[in-house]
């Protein structure tokens, strides 16, 4: 990689590994003196492993680090800062018991005769935040004042001890449309400014709006690196989903299809901040795919109708008739199930066995009063275990030293055991081998087709179109679209996700 002029920041050939998996293979990075370069990348890309690694909380395996031109190491975030490199997290990283002139001035905080002076310590936070249009009680807590508010005095101390690189990791995920645009004011001075900006985020429409250049990373890979003005939505989310615009023909699932009898009414169901209110009928008997980047909704959608996360507006009806979905145990005793994105952290119970992840759920349907005998379970796992060819040694082997795909089709096995009447998946095939990719998606074919309905989240385009009666297709935390039949193909998909017309050509 040459270094450019004006590069502030250079990353080359930078290489991570984790046991046996890269995270990163060989990645180049620039980052020059006042611009913000967004860093895009879906789940697994690379993205937090980069950035972790640049500001001193990984060591890279393999590469070398340049700031102004000169190589350095760091081995703690620490160190980073104090060369000029600062990080403002989505979750504020300060101390929200502390006030706001605390947290500007925590570890270097003005001194007089031995002592704090907080006279001098609250004129210099109030002149900081006055460059960044805030006038506020800097002798506050900082807890009292909005998200908005905090991310800016995060930005406000980030800069103040760093001053040549500031990384914003998805800043504007919890703000609203007003707050957003304050803060790429805030963003866009500090660019005129000089500062090197790096900007993460899921929501397109911001990176167009406020970026100069994109990199995407995919699988630990370097993709590309563009000006923002040589990109349209399309080729950007091309490379960040690997996806060409031009497909192999495939036979749509449901076009000719028909479906059972309408299951559950979802009307103006949402949650402020999170899921924009959607309308949506599901029949039993179908699957209706969910289509999107990561950060557009999907897995928040998912979590909303389960009840891990409670709408604020909307009903849902089952058989035409109310029905309330308060809490995971509501959506249990409905005949929901529920498999998570991440297996690891939200699925699976490392440390029991796989007969007892198997039947926990069944025996929290059934209440702890009717509690299943060993022989029972052993039969429950053991009919699953051979039905769904989960590869163990043992049914009472813990399930935390199972494959990731046999430990996916334990999470199946577990809600197909409390005889569900609608199924929830999200990303049930990703991280696991051909094979047991293979038979999971075999297995969502055949539950449709057995009547069940399912709504099922997937990044691969290809596989979500194998098996869906519908696509929903979700865009800044909003449904925007619904394909049938003839539509429901990965280039429409991908067309729909970058928000171009059908018929437009790439």
């Amino acid at each position: 990689m040459n270094r450019m002029d004006g590069a502030v920041l250079e990353a080359e050939g930078i290489t991570k590994r984790f046991a046996n998996q890269t995270a990163l293979d060989a990645v180049n990075f620039s980052l020059r003196r006042g611009e913000v370069h967004a860093l895009l990348g879906e789940n697994g890309a690379g993205k937090s492993t980069l950035i972790k690694i640049l500001t001193g909380a990984y060591i890279p395996d393999g590469g070398v680090i340049r700031l102004d031109g000169a190589p350095v190491s760091f081995t703690t975030p620490m160190q980073a800062q104090s060369l000029g490199i600062g990080t403002v997290y989505q979750e504020v990283n300060l101390l929200p018991n502390m006030t706001v002139m605390e947290n500007l001035f925590i570890g270097r905080q003005p001194t007089r005769f031995g002592l704090i002076d907080r006279n001098t310590m609250a004129r210099a936070a109030r002149d900081i935040l006055a460059r960044y249009g805030l006038d506020i009680d800097v002798r506050a807590e900082l807890s009292t004042f909005s998200v908005a508010i905090q991310q800016i005095v995060a930005i406000a101390r980030a800069v103040e001890l760093s001053g040549k690189v500031l990384i914003l990791d998805e800043p504007t995920a919890s703000l609203d449309r007003y707050e957003v645009e304050k803060l790429f004011e805030i963003i866009r001075n500090l660019r005129a400014d000089g500062l090197a900006i790096v900007f993460i985020t899921h929501f397109l429409d911001q990176v167009f709006e406020l970026s100069d250049r994109v990199t995407v990373l995919r699988n630990g890979k370097l993709i590309g690196t563009e000006p923002i003005a040589n990109l349209d939505r399309t080729q950007l989310v091309r490379m960040m989903l690997g996806k060409d615009l031009v497909f192999p023909h495939h036979d749509v699932a449901g076009e000719e299809a028909e479906v059972g009898e309408t299951l559950m009414s979802f009307r103006d169901f949402g949650l402020a901040g999170k899921v924009r209110p959607f309308t949506l009928d599901i029949h039993k008997g179908e699957v209706i795919g969910v289509a999107g980047l990561l950060g557009s909704g999907r897995t928040e959608m998912a979590r909303l109708m389960f009840g891990v996360d409670q709408a604020d507006s909307g009903t849902l009806s089952i058989d035409g008739k109310t029905a309330y979905v308060g809490s995971p145990r509501d959506a249990v005793e409905l005949g929901f199930g529920f498999c998570p994105e991440d297996r690891k952290i939200d699925g699976i119970f490392g440390d029991l066995s796989v007969r007892e992840n198997i039947v926990i759920a069944m025996q929290a349907r059934l209440g702890w009063f009717r509690a299943l005998n060993r022989d029972e379970q052993l039969e429950i796992a053991g009919n699953f275990i051979e039905a769904l060819d989960i590869r163990t040694a043992s049914a009472e082997l813990p399930v935390k030293l199972l494959s990731g795909g046999n430990q996916q089709k334990v999470i199946l096995a577990r809600w197909l055991a409390t005889d569900p009447r609608f199924l929830i998946l999200d990303e049930p095939t990703r991280g696991i081998d051909v094979g047991a990719h293979a038979e999971i998606v075999r297995m969502i074919t055949r539950l449709r087709e057995d009547g069940l309905a399912l709504v099922v989240i997937s990044s691969e385009l290809d596989e979500i179109v194998s098996y869906s009666s519908r696509v929903i297709v979700m865009r800044d935390r909003a449904m925007v679209a619904e394909l049938h039949g003839a539509d429901i193909t990965p280039s429409v998909i991908v067309r729909t996700i970058a928000e171009l017309p059908i018929g437009e050509p790439a």
